[in-house]
């Protein structure tokens, strides 16, 4: 895949940043922050939607082998509640920056909106087939987040979560209908609200 250069004056740290988990009716919605090492290059970064499983997990290990530095940021299913799924994906940005042993000077985010950060940052649109750092934020959140949900699936068989990964499937509504909602279900959003009322009454 051939990457647009992103360029910035006095940039030389740039750190991509991804997110993973906003629309799941579960679990933690989790982010990334990368920032790769020109002297050693990692071949076949793509978005992680866009790999095989196989690749994603090869490429997982080799960015936290290679990259000058990585980090995760998460936010929980009640902060998720508390402050709304955008507002929470922000803090989880700001959390995976944070984690950074290296600041960067310069943040490239995928999508349209930038969190507050102490260093200059820009949003990319589709930044995560346009930017390398960003695709690897992609896979690193995306097999992190991946494996939570097959660890809830192994707690939890019944509804399913290793395959549908917390999204709203008619398995995963299925799932809610007949079992009703865990602690790690989002609270906030409307089929899990609408469910939990249901039992209510």
């Amino acid at each position: 895949m051939q990457y647009e250069p992103f360029i910035y004056p006095d940039a030389r740290l740039i750190a991509g940043v991804d997110e993973v988990g906003r629309g799941p009716l579960v679990g933690a919605v989790v982010t990334a922050a990368v920032i790769l090492d020109p002297a050693n290059p990692i071949v076949g970064l793509a978005d992680s939607k866009k790999l095989s499983e196989k690749k994603r997990l090869a490429l997982f290990d080799e960015i936290q082998e290679k990259a000058l530095s990585w980090s995760l940021g998460r936010c929980e299913p009640d902060e998720i509640d508390e402050l709304n799924i955008l507002q929470a994906t922000m803090v989880a940005m700001q959390r995976a920056v944070a984690g950074l042993s290296v600041q960067p000077d310069f943040v490239l985010i995928d999508g349209n909106r930038v969190p507050s950060l102490p260093v200059p940052a820009q949003a990319v649109v589709k930044g995560d087939m346009r930017v390398a750092e960003i695709s690897a934020a992609s896979i690193l959140a995306k097999v992190t987040r991946d494996r939570e949900m097959q660890a809830l699936d192994a707690l939890y068989p019944a509804y399913g979560f290793a395959q549908h990964k917390g999204y709203p499937t008619k398995a995963h509504f299925a799932a809610l209908e007949t079992h009703g909602a865990i602690d790690q279900h989002r609270k906030s959003f409307k089929p899990v609200r609408e469910r939990i009322a249901q039992n209510l009454k």
